[in-house]
């Protein structure tokens, strides 16, 4: 993987006056383990719109905290499609797949301009083995993209395509109203036939379905602008109960 081409001391990251602070690290921190952090995360890096941050068989040196924009994770499938595994927005972190076999797994690209603080992982082990509250941390990040994949199989295997674009709009809502932005009303950074790869639904399903939500005035679209409208009934819809859209 090549190293970032960006100017160090330009782009020394400040995790105490970061405002994705209270989703990226661990709470608890005290002022000497904070510094501790600024010297391991001491660069960003930009990737355009359309770039990839890595692809599948680069070699896994870092982890990546998403700092500003909005990525998605693909994988190639034995017909040779694309298969969306995942979509990642500020205060996420990626790269968790390289982990285990030292080489990533999958394709992480750039669905707009995206800044990403670089962590190398050898040295957030080091750092990892003297501050165990960040040690704790980042298990409980592994454990919750172990819960996300759960969900993603739930997603795919038991619900209609109702179900699944209704839980996919309330996730997104949820983690934008994380990240202090509304949670009503959203722009979608991905293509409808991006969301129907990761729902398994076909590209017309994902509109079909869109335009019945709005109809129904639980939702509002225009283009990629999204605002909605009634949230209990697409929970109501995710839960099945009577009177939900099928």
């Amino acid at each position: 993987m090549n190293a970032p081409t960006v100017n160090i001391a330009n782009l020394r990251v400040a995790c105490s006056s970061c405002n994705l602070r209270e989703l990226c690290l661990p709470v608890g921190l005290s002022l000497k383990d904070i510094e501790k952090l600024e010297e391991l995360v001491a660069t960003r890096k930009k990737v355009k719109r359309g770039d990839s941050l890595f692809r599948a068989g680069d070699r896994f040196e870092s982890l990546y905290a998403v700092r500003l924009g909005f990525l998605k994770s693909t994988v190639m499938s034995q017909d040779g499609r694309e298969q969306v595994t995942g979509f990642h927005m500020a205060g996420e972190l990626v790269g968790l797949d390289g982990i285990s076999s030292e080489l990533h797994s999958c394709d992480t690209v750039a669905l707009e301009d995206t800044e990403v603080c670089v962590i190398p992982y050898e040295r957030l082990e080091e750092v990892a083995s003297s501050m165990p509250v960040l040690r704790n941390h980042f298990h409980k990040v592994m454990s919750r993209e172990i819960v996300r994949e759960h969900g993603v199989m739930l997603l795919l295997g038991s619900m209609h395509a109702e179900e699944r674009l209704a839980a996919f709009l309330l996730n997104l809502s949820q983690r934008f109203e994380a990240r202090g932005y509304s949670r009503t009303e959203f722009v979608l950074r991905m293509t409808r036939a991006e969301i129907g790869s990761f729902l398994g639904l076909k590209l017309e399903t994902v509109s079909r379905v869109l335009s019945r939500f709005a109809q129904d005035g639980l939702i509002e679209v225009n283009q990629k602008h999204v605002r909605i409208i009634d949230t209990e009934g697409l929970r109501g819809i995710v839960s099945g109960q009577p009177g939900a859209a099928a």
